[in-house]
């Protein structure tokens, strides 16, 4: 059930408007200020003036009172605007004027920092204490870009966004789903911020998603002779890890939380899509020995830093004369060694993690066992 919201308190002296509760076709009674008292001292509170269906009716009603232009029955002739906003400057107006009427001097507030005022603020933040001048250029270059990329948001009230706010920057953003990654980690880190220094009311950042399929698959694939080579130099820690990469499919940082099933033989995880997410690929024939030696040396798949990888892997490719790849590719050489040996198209798409798109039937009913897929994969032929 939604909260009832929460409405202005009422000055001192000013009377009171009281919720009676639901299904009541005027449910706020407008009371005048109290006048009198019991002997041991508690207020009575006088005669409702009249009831309406808006506790904003009611506020008018009770300025007009103060004002001594009430007169019975206005209440019926009020007519509020539709939008929250325009009600609230109304409510911050009449408080206004009868506070200066009385004589009562507000405090004047700060105004509220804008979107790129508390990102500033952020950036000094994250970068400009001891911690943050350790943290890499690209971090910084990947922030401004987001930065830049929410545009929309840089003058507007930060305290003001919410959901809607956010997640239209992603919805109209023209750019790859790697650059929307960074908008969204972005908002995340500014909320973690503002939730800090009390700049926000809410993490409005929680739920924003980027609801488009990613396109972060350009890539070159290594070629049939590459392969030779890496096949020919696999007792090599670095390449046997390549190769596990090349004869599985999945993107370099699933292999850090990838569950092995060495008994049935397939691995079973992902990261990223909502396909790619918890999908089993069998453990191809030829990568098996490799998988056991990787997990009896180093316990898992992958140890240490990605980063630590990547540059150990284009070390090691250029002694062995190979052209740079990236982890990345060795995700297209499993697509291209799959498409080249006639794996069926549907379980390519399930072993790669792709979406099925708009093809319903597939997506929700294309069920596959283990040993479907284990006799796909296994078409693919290694030239040892």
């Amino acid at each position: 059930m939604p909260k009832r919201k929460k409405h202005p308190k009422l000055p001192n002296g000013y009377g009171s408007i009281k919720y009676l509760g639901k299904n009541r076709r005027n449910p706020y009674a407008v009371h005048p200020p109290v006048t009198d008292y019991t002997d041991e001292g508690v207020p009575i509170t006088p005669k409702a003036l009249c009831y309406v269906d808006d506790w904003m009716k009611g506020f008018i009603i009770l300025t007009s009172y103060k004002a001594g232009t009430y007169t019975k029955g206005d209440e019926r002739d009020i007519d509020l605007p539709s939008d929250q906003k325009s009600l609230e400057i109304i409510t911050q107006r009449l408080l206004a004027d009868y506070n200066k009427a009385q004589g009562i001097v507000e405090e004047e507030k700060e105004p509220e920092k804008t979107f790129a005022e508390v990102y500033k603020d952020f950036w000094k933040y994250k970068f400009e204490n001891e911690k943050g001048k350790k943290l890499s250029e690209s971090s910084k270059l990947s922030i401004q870009a987001a930065f830049k990329n929410a545009k929309a948001l840089h003058d507007r009230p930060f305290r003001d966004l919410r959901h809607d706010d956010l997640q239209s920057v992603i919805d109209n953003c023209p750019l790859k789903h790697s650059s929307l990654e960074l908008i969204v980690h972005l908002f995340r880190q500014m909320y973690a911020y503002a939730d800090i220094y009390e700049l926000c009311d809410k993490d409005y950042s929680a739920h924003v998603k980027i609801n488009k399929e990613d396109d972060d698959e350009s890539g070159v694939p290594f070629t049939d002779s590459d392969l030779k080579i890496l096949w020919d130099h696999k007792d090599d820690e670095i390449v046997e890890f390549i190769l596990i990469m090349c004869y599985s499919g999945f993107r370099i940082k699933a292999y850090k939380t990838l569950e092995i099933n060495m008994r049935e033989k397939y691995f079973k995880g992902g990261v990223k899509t909502k396909a790619g997410k918890d999908r089993i690929v069998p453990i191809h024939s030829a990568i098996l020995k490799l998988v056991e030696n990787r997990l009896s040396s180093h316990g898992a798949l992958l140890s240490g830093t990605l980063q630590i990888f990547r540059n150990n892997m284009y070390k090691k490719l250029s002694e062995l004369g190979i052209e740079k790849h990236t982890p990345h590719d060795c995700r297209h050489t499993f697509s291209m060694l799959c498409e080249k040996y006639g794996v069926n198209e549907n379980d390519r798409k399930r072993l790669i993690g792709h979406s099925f798109g708009s093809d319903i039937t597939n997506s929700l009913y294309g069920h596959r066992t283990v040993e479907d897929l284990r006799s796909e994969i296994e078409k693919i032929k290694v030239c040892y």
